[in-house]
């Protein structure tokens, strides 16, 4: 099954370190950000600080923004955040849970 090889960790990390440089290049503040992905300005901000490690749920919600965009979608692909093993585990995961 793809949930045994798959590891959510490197592309969270990846995310994490990336993620200023992303929401920068999208041209939103952290608040608009925070708000299209459900969550507090402050956690955001953690986040990015790298003092809270961010969720799958809230990754996951950065990529749905984050690939709605061509500039930040490219850079989701030239870091090596949003490969073909992530977008096959999604995109398995989707036809698990319906």
């Amino acid at each position: 099954m793809t949930d045994v090889f798959f590891n959510r960790n490197e592309p969270v990390a990846i995310m994490t370190e990336n993620l200023r440089v992303l929401r920068n290049k999208l041209g939103f503040s952290q608040e608009e950000l925070a708000e299209k992905i459900g969550v507090c300005r402050h956690t955001l901000v953690s986040i990015e600080k790298k003092n809270r490690e961010m969720s799958w749920n809230k990754f996951v919600a950065l990529i749905a923004v984050f690939r709605a965009d061509s500039g930040t979608s490219a850079l989701l692909d030239h870091f090596g955040i949003y490969t073909e093993e992530l977008s096959n585990y999604l995109v398995s995961r989707e036809n698990t849970n319906t």
